[in-house]
């Protein structure tokens, strides 16, 4: 999926071009074999259809090895390579694979396995999912379009489970004499899209409601415990059902979507993962990637934990704003500097830095798709990415702590649903400036594998709560998850313009240790949170942590229940406020990009900003969304709405807990000013989080043991010339082999507007 979470329907191809920068432990704490480590791997897969023309794909192999590509990425096709049941042919894939070997080409092989073959369905049509409504989603396709075969059958289904196995085992024990595969993907993005492509949400076969019926009991002890958390009234456990109504932010709700993206997807994730390391003696690396992340969502650390490690594609250009944002093409007409940006930002850096964040430490991060070419989808053609573009795509996403990059495909799509798109290659020729830029920019990162073939980015000292509980809340509560995704996007946006790093840190995951790691955490949108998140962001403040929290903080509980006073009582008992008043509060130029209409007068207050107090004497912030007010005698006042306390700072043990009675995020894309940027500036300052830019160029950094990459973004519209102290680098390389000028221990650099310098560091 490309982009964020407004977009979550993807069609996908065959066969990718793969560009690895490799090395790296598995999540099992196992080393990868060494002749897989500090390799840098660049390649492609060529076809799309069953039987594909071995000669015209030959050609191109050998044309991409000349090329310096050295990897093909062949996905697999469930319902071709078992047309009969217990019948297999793979053949065409050991054509390949032999092939390549003769080459010296690897391969990373992907598995498409909701793409399912008739006869499953024919045999045994209780495999199939199950709506809402209770009727079986009737859904094949015989081929990968139009989404890789989504949704599948459900493998909850002990039947659809086994043939998935008998499988699985099958092609990987045929594959596997093939010493030159180097790794298996499980799921190429990882979802359903049920409610887009077939109208409503699954699966409410018996096989999933029992096995629903199953984790409530483990999670909730017993009836009683469950009918208490929900405020329902079961009689006995056969009775209990997943929601059916439009969500209304209810435990059951709750609870169902934690269960379908935490507990489902994961069995899925899991029986592959054995499966297939059960049938390779070689027990090659196992991983799984996601169209995108779901900016909120805590799914991708569960699904890290699944495979080896976790991927995600990655679409610059599909669409890299968000509805609301003052440049989307719903407020202003496209512009050419802030479009390039957005696709740097709001497309790769937010993303892979969620991705790198949601991976256990130490492990990988691929881009498993990427964009090689113009986005296709039906009969409208994208820009044709040029070098410049994909020089931006790919060390953008490096700086995030990218190990790996799959351009997405090579040459030109021959389905007609994303026709002639996507490729590096066009339909004929044997080159493109655009393919010629990869490669040199490839072969860069290929001289320094001890930088960019392992995670080396170091960790931020500022980190982003995301909290699986609001997102399961928000999904369900009339599209607020789009309000939870935007503050958090808005307040990622305010940092990176500032030059500060930052990592997603799972809620679930803080303590008191983690203020050894993180300076600040942001708690953005905070409606829906426990009292066991409350503990832990306590014990994070009194070790020495700052946190920063919007407004509403736990209005709802973990079973979306309402608890008196409006917030959360133990973080009313930590900030030591109550509210006054919680009040709606109108967009500016009264626009409705996320207000309603008033149902009548008096229910919004006029568009207002807030003035600071204190040591933000000076500030103001715009209030976006609500306006909550505070009674306090033991916080100190930092924000004021009119005569009334808007924002409180607390110490708090050895930290500091700050609470703003508004939701900033929106304003870094949306009715952008200056206020709510320079306030967050000198909020940084106080709790003492510096900025890691140089001059205007922003900086994110690599670190190996002897060498560093400092890579140098400029975001502003004209070329940009600034002055970098190297004492104590015995030595500076552009990693392109453009001469630098390097006097007395001072590099002056030009970098040109919304272009990424890469400055690599001897020590």
């Amino acid at each position: 999926m490309h982009g964020n979470n407004q977009r979550n329907l993807v069609l996908r191809s065959f066969f990718t071009l793969f560009l690895v920068v490799h090395g790296f432990l598995l999540a099992q704490n196992k080393a990868i074999p060494s002749d897989f480590s500090n390799t840098f791997y660049l390649g492609t897969h060529l076809y799309r259809t069953p039987k594909p023309d071995l000669a015209e794909l030959k050609a191109d192999m050998k044309n991409l090895k000349d090329h310096g590509f050295n990897l093909i990425k062949i996905q697999t096709h469930w319902a071709i390579d078992e047309p009969l049941e217990g019948k297999y042919d793979f053949s065409h894939y050991e054509e390949i694979i032999e092939y390549a070997d003769k080459l010296g080409m690897v391969i990373y092989l992907g598995l498409t396995l909701e793409n399912a073959p008739a006869w499953l369905y024919h045999e045994h049509p209780e495999v199939r999912m199950v709506g809402k409504r209770g009727i079986p989603i009737i859904y094949e396709t015989p081929y990968t379009m139009p989404a890789d075969g989504k949704p599948g059958p459900c493998f909850d289904n002990p039947v659809a489970l086994e043939k998935q196995r008998n499988y699985i085992t099958a092609l990987v024990s045929a594959l596997e004499k093939h010493k030159n595969i180097l790794v298996w993907n499980t799921w190429q993005e990882i979802a359903y899209w049920s409610e887009r492509l077939i109208g409503e949400s699954i699966c409410y076969c018996p096989y999933t409601l029992q096995h629903f019926r199953d984790w409530l009991k483990k999670k909730h002890g017993s009836l009683e415990g469950l009918n208490n958390a929900w405020k329902t009234n079961y009689g006995a456990w056969k009775y209990v059902d997943a929601p059916r109504q439009v969500g209304v932010g209810s435990g059951q709700d709750i609870d169902w979507n934690y269960f379908m993206d935490n507990v489902f997807v994961a069995k899925i994730l899991k029986d592959r993962y054995n499966t297939i390391k059960s049938a390779d003696p070689i027990k090659r690396p196992v991983f799984a990637h996601m169209s995108a992340p779901t900016i909120g969502s805590g799914a991708e650390w569960t699904y890290g934990q699944c495979q080896d490690f976790l991927g995600s594609s990655s679409y610059p250009a599909w669409g890299p704003f968000w509805g609301w944002d003052d440049d989307s093409p719903n407020h202003s007409p496209l512009e050419k500097h802030s479009s390039l940006f957005a696709e740097m930002w709001g497309s790769l850096a937010i993303n892979f830095d969620y991705i790198r964040s949601a991976n256990p430490k130490g492990n990988p991060i691929w881009a498993a798709e990427f964009q090689g070419g113009p986005v296709g989808t039906d009969f409208r053609k994208g820009r044709i990415p040029t070098p410049e573009d994909i020089r931006r795509y790919m060390l953008t996403a490096v700086g995030s702590g990218v190990t790996a990059i799959s351009f997405w495909v090579t040459r030109a799509e021959i389905i007609a649903q994303e026709n002639n798109g996507f490729s590096l290659l066009d339909s004929e020729g044997e080159t493109t400036p655009r393919y010629e830029e990869a490669s040199r920019v490839g072969r860069a990162l290929q001289k320094y594998p001890d930088i960019f073939a392992k995670p080396t980015k170091p960790l931020a000292n500022i980190g982003i709560v995301v909290n699986e509980l609001n997102h399961n809340f928000t999904s369900s509560y009339y599209d607020m998850n789009h309000h939870l995704g935007y503050n958090i996007r808005g307040w990622y946006r305010y940092l990176y313009d500032l030059g500060i790093p930052v990592d997603f840190v799972l809620a679930k995951n803080i303590n008191a240790k983690t203020s050894q790691q993180y300076r600040a955490l942001v708690l953005p949108f905070p409606i829906a949170l426990a009292d066991s998140t409350a503990i832990r962001l306590e014990e994070y403040i009194k070790a020495g942590g700052n946190l920063i929290s919007e407004a509403a903080i736990g209005r709802i509980n973990e079973m979306g229940l309402c608890p008196r006073g409006e917030l959360s009582p133990r973080m009313k008992a930590l900030f030591g406020v109550k509210q006054k008043e919680f009040k709606m509060v109108k967009e500016p130029g009264n626009e409705k990009r996320w207000m309603t209409e008033e149902r009548t007068w008096g229910e919004q207050l006029e568009p207002t900003v807030f003035q600071g107090s204190g040591p933000f004497e000076g500030e103001k912030i715009r209030a976006n969304f609500y306006v909550e007010t505070f009674e306090t005698e033991v916080a100190d006042p930092i924000l004021y709405y009119g005569n009334e306390i808007a924002g409180v700072r607390r110490k708090i043990g050895k930290g500091n807990a700050f609470l703003l009675g508004t939701f900033l995020g929106y304003n870094a894309t949306a009715h952008r000013n200056d206020h709510n940027l320079d306030f967050i500036e000198s909020l940084m300052n106080t709790i003492g989080v510096e900025r890691e830019n140089i001059g205007k160029l922003l900086v994110r950094k690599r670190i190996a043991k002897d060498l560093e990459a400092w890579l140098l973004t400029n975001p502003t519209r004209e070329n940009v010339s600034e002055t970098i102290n190297i004492e104590g680098f015995k030595r500076a390389t552009d990693l392109l082999g453009e001469p630098l000028e390097v006097k007395k221990g001072k590099l002056t650099v030009e970098v040109q507007s919304l272009d990424v310098k890469v400055i690599i560091l001897e020590k």
